[in-house]
């Protein structure tokens, strides 16, 4: 058996379920080769939270991204959300501000939702509102 049935259900688990199913879907969406994580979340020490900032990480960017173009967009970016949790301040500036440059932002609440946001996306019928 493994360790991970255990895990609690959480964004983590919801996140590892999107990349699993974008890897089983590369033959109908080659472009899901390219989505990867921004780890810019998660809880840290204070020295290892120094040494990412002064890396580069950043409040507030989102979860996923796909550097991916499609109809008017240059990429996506997915917050990823799981239960009553809703955006922070910073990540709706961030999502607003990709906006302005030509990225398709969305928040997902849960594994099916970034899925179909992905899905939508890829098949050029993403709807991107603006925060």
């Amino acid at each position: 058996m493994s360790g991970n049935q255990y895990r609690k259900r959480g964004e983590d688990t919801e996140q590892e379920a999107v990349i699993a199913w974008a890897n089983w879907n590369l033959h109908t969406y080659p472009e899901l080769k390219w989505l990867h994580h921004i780890p810019n979340g998660g809880k840290r020490g204070k020295l290892e939270a120094a040494r990412f900032k002064a890396q580069g990480v950043k409040a507030g960017v989102s979860d996923l991204f796909l550097p991916a173009a499609r109809a008017n967009w240059h990429g996506l970016y997915i917050e990823m959300k799981y239960g009553q949790n809703k955006p922070t301040d910073k990540q709706k500036e961030f999502m607003h501000d990709m906006r302005i440059q030509g990225y398709c932002c969305k928040v997902a609440c849960g594994a099916q939702e970034a899925i179909a946001i992905l899905q939508d996306y890829l098949d050029g019928n993403a709807l991107c509102d603006v925060y």
